[in-house]
């Protein structure tokens, strides 16, 4: 099945050449999950805060469809409150 990915911040140096929230498409087996996609592109998975398909929140069990987008965050921490 064909999926089409979005790595936000930091996770981009998991794909080269690569903008945050830049598409691109990643085949896996029919039946992979979030968990399969994240070892696939090789991240680690305390790397990871947020995992979105089709833009829903879901946890890394989370079976995936052909033609799924799929949006993964880093943890993201700054600002300051006045």
């Amino acid at each position: 099945m064909r999926l089409r990915v979005k790595l936000f911040a930091f996770l981009t140096r998991y794909h080269d050449n690569l903008s945050s929230g830049t598409p691109f498409e990643v085949d896996l087996p029919e039946g992979a999950t979030l968990a399969d996609l994240l070892r696939a592109l090789q991240v680690p998975d305390e790397e990871v805060k947020m995992t979105f398909v089709n833009g829903l929140a879901q946890s890394e069990d989370w079976q995936l469809k052909d033609g799924d987008e799929v949006g993964i965050f880093p943890p993201i921490a700054g600002g300051r409150l006045a």
